[in-house]
């Protein structure tokens, strides 16, 4: 939680909630994205980077498309945003991000040196902001940042768990040669 102790209990409410408000606005732009990647037939993962409250950078996921691993959603925005602003560093910048970092995308986060991460779906196998293993604990590197997870987390994973239904569904229509009658 974003609260400090010093303000009075309604100030710090409002506080809270007007950044609950710009993490939905964000994190619904993020999941534009993630639309737009699944539209590409790729995972829907998607990512925008906000500096200032004003997004300088968007990326999807386009490892199929563009047939390259580095092609995250993550990557891809970290790499429009260094671009923007002229530098590998990325001060005052966080990521908002429809699914929780792999490892790759963990260290690209922190090399840039993201201030804060916010993503919404849990990713229970590989995800390197707590889930599987948190990349982001104080002391791990020479940089550190905030991580909060869930935001939006129904709607994100939503767009995920469509996906791979319909990629599943669309597999056991396909008929190979083999198997036609």
């Amino acid at each position: 939680m974003r609260i400090t102790h010093s303000r009075s209990l309604v100030e710090r409410l409002l506080f809270y909630l007007g950044a609950k408000i710009m993490d939905e606005k964000f994190m619904k732009e993020a999941l534009k994205q993630a639309k737009k990647a699944a539209d590409l037939g790729e995972t829907p993962v998607g990512a925008v980077i906000v500096r200032d409250g004003k997004i300088i950078a968007r990326g999807c996921n386009k490892r199929e498309t563009k047939k390259n691993a580095l092609m995250h959603a993550e990557i891809s925005a970290i790499d429009k945003a260094c671009r923007k602003l002229g530098g590998w560093r990325l001060p005052g910048c966080d990521m908002y991000v429809t699914l929780e970092p792999c490892p790759m995308c963990a260290g690209a986060i922190l090399n840039a040196r993201i201030e804060n991460v916010y993503f919404g779906a849990y990713d229970k196998k590989s995800g390197c902001a707590g889930s599987a293993v948190n990349l982001f604990d104080k002391g791990l590197c020479n940089y550190s940042l905030t991580a909060q997870g869930g935001v939006m987390e129904h709607e994100c994973a939503a767009v995920l768990k469509d996906f791979f239904k319909s990629l599943r569904n669309s597999k056991k229509d396909y008929k190979t040669p083999e198997n036609r009658q």
